[in-house]
């Protein structure tokens, strides 16, 4: 598949254009996005709605002051109005920023600041929060929220643009706004698109800025780890925020540049059973759960009906009874793979195009050239350890961190992506998640990566979440430490003594923890990874 592959990215693109406009100009009706509310109701969104709405948003964007390379804010939860506004921001060669409802006052202030983020849309449940800080946001003009109108007559006295400055303007009002004059933008493949800040597990938040042709970069692995993606009847759906490159470029995206109907529903929290409820009720045949909504669904019975395709999961390796339960609950595999927010989908591991190896990422996947560098970026061989890198340039390869060119410089070194992760080489070429390079534990000796470990620990049906860090010891240098949550009703008692010899057993008694310590929860990033740095700091 690889030596067939030839990437065909038109040199002029626009996300916009691609996931929306020209359905809308082939198929009009043809539907584009079920919204599900929390009350049952169901909102049904064709391509010539999402055009309709974004080409009006996007006039009033511009008559706001909004020109090309300005960054639009997205502070919205899952719903069809998040791609309306990335589409409205795209449309004008803005760059899309997506945002998490759930950051907090600091968190939010620093991204709008250090983004210089002009416009900001955003829920009205989070928008008393957005405007407690907008006096330390010199950049931002114009604010736009989906709280109802409060305008009581249909022609309104001042312009859209004027009512949009001063916060009198909603989104639903600036969606219906007829468009005058409104022309697209003629935006090229290489143009900046998106900028999804990471997430902070290795530090400060860097914003990452990505072309229009990181679309098409993520298509390949999409085509593979959804089962030949896309079928006819298919239709999508991700509890995954699509504020993060996951939710976002991992299926809702794709979904749309290929016609697939996709399913958006706002779960302030993930519930596994009402998450498996939605599955069937929307005859979801693809999606992308993560590794803990996984875990959490096989703590749960799971419904009849059913109609899974396939799974995509990513952000950290699966064991092999995880992976043997998916076939054998949800009825389907669970294909997995790899990336970063600086290049994702780029490694992947699935059923019916190689040999699933338990536990590895697996291989490069067609149009993305990854290695494994030793020192003096030489490959190493097979059994041994190294970084993780991706050849520059690579259609999924983000432009470079914003207003950062130092730590542009030292993440693409000698035309190689540096990804900060190591893995070991297996023979067969498939790829083995060894852990992050800060992450790697020092003990008597060793190099040992928490993956493994951690794998082993939530195989044990008591155990939810693991996370393992090393510990300062004036001996071993590092002694290897396991936190664990349990799911609901564990008995404690006998079970630390139990998950030891179950390491032992599965990984190697090199690898032990030498302590075992019971948590309520772990420290974790708002998009759910474990913070190991604050497990360490402990």
């Amino acid at each position: 598949m690889r030596a067939g592959f030839a990437w065909d990215i038109p040199e002029r693109l626009n996300i916009a254009d691609v996931c929306c406009d020209r359905w809308a100009r082939t198929s009009p009706e043809k539907v584009a996005v079920i919204h599900r509310f929390e009350d049952g109701r169901r909102e049904v969104w064709t391509y010539a709605q999402l055009k309709a709405a974004s080409d009006s948003l996007a006039a009033v964007l511009a008559a706001g002051g909004v020109v090309q390379g300005d960054r639009v804010a997205i502070l919205m939860a899952q719903n069809p109005r998040v791609l309306v506004a990335h589409f409205a921001a795209m449309k004008l060669g803005a760059v899309s920023l997506p945002l998490f409802t759930l950051f907090g006052d600091d968190a939010l202030r620093y991204r709008l600041l250090d983004s210089g983020a002009k416009a900001v849309i955003v829920d009205s449940a989070v928008e008393e929060k957005l405007r407690a800080i907008t006096n330390d946001l010199p950049d931002l003009s114009l604010i736009l929220s989906t709280r109802p109108s409060t305008c009581t007559s249909t022609r309104p006295s001042t312009r859209p643009s004027t009512r949009a400055r001063k916060g009198e303007m909603t989104l639903d009002e600036a969606m219906a706004q007829a468009p005058r004059g409104f022309r697209a933008a003629a935006t090229g493949a290489e143009d900046p698109a998106v900028m999804i800040y990471t997430s902070g597990t290795t530090g400060e938040p860097k914003g990452v800025l990505h072309a229009h042709r990181f679309l098409y970069g993520h298509l390949p692995c999409m085509e593979l780890s959804q089962g030949g993606f896309p079928t006819p009847g298919d239709i999508g759906w991700t509890p995954a925020d699509w504020a993060w490159i996951g939710g976002l470029m991992d299926m809702a995206l794709p979904c749309l540049f290929y016609g697939v109907p996709l399913i958006s529903c706002r779960l302030a929290k993930f519930d596994p059973d009402a998450a498996l409820a939605l599955i069937v009720e929307n005859g979801v045949s693809n999606s992308f759960l993560p590794p803990t909504a996984l875990r959490l669904m096989r703590q749960v019975t799971v419904p009849n009906g059913l109609r899974l395709r396939a799974v995509g999961s990513g952000g950290e390796a699966l064991g092999a009874d995880l992976l043997e339960w998916g076939r054998g609950h949800l009825g389907c595999a669970i294909n997995e793979f790899y990336g970063q927010t600086e290049a994702n989908l780029v490694v992947a591991a699935c059923d019916g195009v190689m040999d699933r190896v338990p536990g590895a990422m697996g291989l490069p996947v067609p149009g993305h050239d990854v290695a494994i560098l030793g020192p003096g970026d030489t490959p190493v061989g097979a059994g041994e350890v190294g970084e993780v890198c991706i050849r520059a340039p690579d259609p999924v390869m983000m432009l470079g961190y914003w207003n950062k060119p130092e730590e542009t410089a030292q993440k693409v070194v000698n035309g190689w992506l540096r990804t900060g992760d190591l893995a070991t080489l297996r023979g067969d070429a498939q790829m083995v998640f060894h852990g992050r390079d800060d992450d790697v534990i020092t003990s008597a000796g060793y190099r040992v990566g928490p993956v493994e470990i951690e794998q082993a620990l939530t195989s044990h049906p008591d155990v939810v979440v693991a996370a393992v860090v090393g510990e300062p010891d004036p001996i071993r240098t590092q002694i290897i430490v396991a936190h664990v949550v349990l799911r609901d009703g564990a008995e404690w008692s006998g079970l630390e003594e139990a998950l030891k010899a179950r390491v032992r057993k599965k990984v190697s008694a090199h690898v032990v923890p030498r302590k075992i310590i019971r948590a309520d929860s772990l420290p974790t990033t708002a998009t759910g990874k474990i913070l190991r740095r604050a497990l360490r700091s402990l």
